[in-house]
């Protein structure tokens, strides 16, 4: 069985960061195992050009061991859209954490659906299966179920709020199979110069 942590749990992990109760926080199942998240089928190359360049990025998420008490630090990017818009390649750095991190997202071109990966700096493996996904009205939405130990979790990567200056990426999570969501993490991204 091949084994993956979750996008962001990587980067927590990675960031000296305890996840809290509402995240995710073991290591999660193989793709078939879980299998995809459904998604409609709209992806187009340059559907991640927004992201190009160079970013500042204000992020909030809940402190750990806490269920509603929020911590903020700082963090920064760079990012390129390459193969004619069918790959971004995002360089993610949190200094005061001593992080760094590349984001990944692939258009299958042949189903027009996006996915989002997450390699860490430390460890250089990309992370398996990643998130599908695909913009709607200017939101893109990117899901995945994860087990986290026993318990199977539903994640969701949201990028908003998206202008030629800025936009908001932000995670929810789920336990109760998408009854109900939490959400846990948001980066405000703010275009440098």
């Amino acid at each position: 069985m091949i084994q993956a942590i979750g996008r962001r749990a990587v980067l927590q992990g990675a960031a000296g960061l305890i996840v809290a109760p509402t995240a995710l926080t073991g290591v999660v199942a193989s793709a078939a195992e879980v299998g995809p998240p459904k998604v409609d089928p709209l992806g187009k190359p340059g559907d991640f050009d927004f992201l190009t360049g160079e970013w500042r990025i204000h992020n909030r998420m809940i402190k750990p061991g806490t269920a509603s008490e929020w911590i903020e630090f700082p963090g920064e990017a760079t990012v390129r859209a390459i193969l004619g818009g069918v790959c971004s390649v995002e360089e993610l750095r949190i200094p005061a954490r001593d992080f760094s991190g590349m984001g990944l997202r692939l258009l299958d071109v042949e189903k027009r659906v996006w996915s989002d990966h997450w390699v860490n700096g430390k460890s250089g493996v990309v992370v398996v299966p990643g998130q599908l996904g695909v913009f709607r009205g200017g939101v893109g939405t990117f899901e995945s179920e994860e087990m986290d130990g026993g318990t199977r979790v539903s994640v969701r990567g949201i990028w908003d709020r998206i202008t030629p200056v800025s936009h908001r990426w932000y995670q929810t999570m789920s336990r109760d199979g998408g009854k109900s969501w939490v959400e846990n993490w948001y980066m405000d991204w703010t275009r440098v110069g």
